[in-house]
């Protein structure tokens, strides 16, 4: 783990390699999960508001679902989540071919709405969580995104920079900036291990 200030890293997060790949994984993390995406307060009230023209991008059956159990759930362990469609498929994923994606990204893509997916989505595989007195930023190995694994090896692309976008939300600005510092002191150490 690495320390800056009150966040604390998973050092998987400097050194594992990372870059999505919908070709071959088809957006599984929009459709297999134990629950919905994991939302904030706010984010739960900001679907609310964008409900009216967010479903307007939806599938049928997202639509159900949605009206049914509500913009958001709380789950079994009372977080709040993104309702699924029979328990697999979030209920704001709509087909692109093949692909799973967000409808929620899509309609702000158009820029029809100004929020652009819930951050738990937008950081994953990358999971935040907040402590008394300090933040983890922790990346999680799954099955699903093995393509992903595979792809971000060959491109040279560590987790912290496929996710600089996100984690910029997340974190701000300057803490991305001591992340991609730390970063490159680790890569020097590394270097400097194996000359010995």
């Amino acid at each position: 783990m690495i320390r800056i200030g009150n966040t604390i890293i998973s050092l998987d997060v400097f050194e594992k390699k990372f870059r999505c790949d919908l070709r071959s994984c088809l957006g599984s993390c929009c459709r297999y999960g134990d629950s919905g995406a994991p939302l904030t307060k706010d984010e739960a009230k900001l679907l609310d508001d964008i409900w009216p023209v967010v479903r307007n991008y939806l599938r049928p059956e997202g639509i159900e679902a949605v009206e049914f159990q509500g913009t958001s759930i709380t789950d079994i362990e009372n977080d709040l989540v993104t309702p699924l469609i029979n328990n697999e498929e979030c209920a704001y994923a709509v087909m692109d071919g093949p692909v799973y994606m967000c409808s929620i990204e899509k309609a702000w893509n158009d820029r029809a709405i100004e929020f652009r997916k819930p951050l738990s989505c937008h950081l994953f595989p990358v999971r935040i969580k907040q402590f008394s007195g300090f933040t983890a930023v922790n990346y999680e190995e799954i099955t699903i995104c093995e393509p992903a694994r595979r792809c971000g090896d060959s491109e040279g692309l560590y987790v912290y920079e496929f996710l600089k976008e996100p984690l910029r939300r997340a974190l701000g600005e300057s803490m991305y900036n001591e992340i991609c510092i730390a970063a490159g002191e680790l890569r020097r150490q590394g270097k400097s291990r194996k000359r010995y």
